[in-house]
């Protein structure tokens, strides 16, 4: 293997540091860089950026390498978070950790590392890259840790930023990642992993939503057509939610108690135009079931779509490959039809496709067809 000069994307997470390690142990020249991204609440109790820098810093020194503060806040804004928010306003559900990646780790923070003079940059992901010479393209792959793959969010690169960008965790289960840094002293090896969108943190997410879209409360109404409640604003509410709806069952005069009517409310629709959610009762309600979606905004691996025909595909992050059709995807949007209904497909989210192990790409899913 050629020695090269390697920029890292030091998160303060133990991903991050034993990619690093890796790194470093093959020999190449590591530089880490930690990346800023949110400075709005810096002094929130939820926003534990100082404290992962911190990490950081510790973790470079026991590996004894160069580490930089990069500051990307205003790039997120600009990129990321006014998407977020647009999203949020048409009624959607976004995913900003997939348009982090293709706009801030893979396109500001890989320009930044090109101009230190790295030859490739390097992330905690778990996924891998492949060169196909018979295609003379590279592939992106699913992480080998089943449970920790993170494909599904870097669907969006490109075939320039994979030429550029290494995955050394990715061939590894996140066991095996935690005995690498416990064996070798690294601070954070047993660092919980950090959980949902990272300028969000742990805090509530209606709460933090509230600071920037305003509430324009409206009636909550059954399958039926009956009123039960009252929402808030439906942009604080997603297709499938369960909690945080204010509404109990509806239990009519002389019902039994335990029958069908105290079932949990799901929310099953949107209408922007008169303001309504829609909720229905039961897991398995129609409402939330469907056969083929529609996406747009595409974004292909290869540079050109996929040939249609059968792959598998996920419409939301933590699901099994769904077996499906697609139809011709050329114009920048395309159509999937699934084997088998698929639950709660949610305007505003990712999906993506695969041919069993290869990440094809994907796009952002724009209506569900039942």
């Amino acid at each position: 293997m050629n020695k090269q000069r390697i920029v890292v994307g030091l998160s303060g997470g133990v991903d991050s540091a034993v990619t690093a390690h890796l790194l470093k142990q093959q020999g190449h020249e590591v530089v880490g860089i930690f990346m800023k991204n949110w400075e709005d609440d810096d002094d929130s109790e939820y926003c534990s950026s100082n404290i992962d820098f911190v990490d950081a810093a510790s973790v470079a020194d026991v590996l004894g390498i160069e580490i930089e503060h990069v500051n990307f806040a205003a790039d997120y804004k600009d990129r990321v978070f006014a998407e977020f928010l647009r999203e949020y306003q048409a009624g959607r559900t976004p995913n900003p950790d997939v348009l982090c990646n293709a706009e801030i780790k893979f396109k500001a923070f890989l320009d930044h590392a090109m101009r230190l003079g790295a030859e490739k940059i390097a992330t905690g992901h778990y996924a891998r890259t492949r060169f196909n010479p018979s295609t003379g393209r590279h592939e992106l792959l699913k992480g080998l840790d089943p449970a920790k793959d993170q494909s599904y969010f870097l669907h969006r690169l490109n075939q320039q930023q994979l030429s550029k960008t290494m995955f050394p965790v990715g061939e590894l289960h996140k066991t095996e990642v935690r005995r690498i840094a416990d064996e070798i002293g690294l601070p954070n090896a047993k660092k919980k992993d950090s959980t949902g969108i990272c300028f969000i943190g742990e805090r509530p997410f209606r709460e933090f939503l509230n600071r920037y879209i305003s509430k324009e409360p409206g009636p909550i109404r059954d399958d039926r057509g009956r009123r039960i409640g009252e929402h808030q604003g439906l942009s604080f509410y997603t297709l499938g939610q369960r909690q945080g709806l204010g509404i109990g069952g509806l239990k009519p005069k002389g019902a039994q108690r335990g029958g069908g009517d105290h079932a949990p409310w799901f929310v099953a629709r949107k209408d922007l135009d008169s303001n309504t959610l829609w909720v229905v009762q039961g897991h398995d309600h129609p409402w939330l079931l469907s056969l083929a979606l529609e996406a747009d905004d595409a974004s292909w691996v290869a540079g050109e779509a996929p040939a249609a025909g059968a792959y598998g595909a996920k419409s939301r992050y933590r699901q099994a490959d769904a077996g499906c059709t697609l139809a011709d995807g050329a114009d920048g949007t395309f159509r999937l039809a699934f084997a088998e209904p698929q639950w709660a497909v949610t305007p505003g989210q990712s999906a993506v496709l695969y041919d069993a192990e290869v990440c094809l790409g994907g796009g952002v899913i724009a209506r569900a067809l039942n």
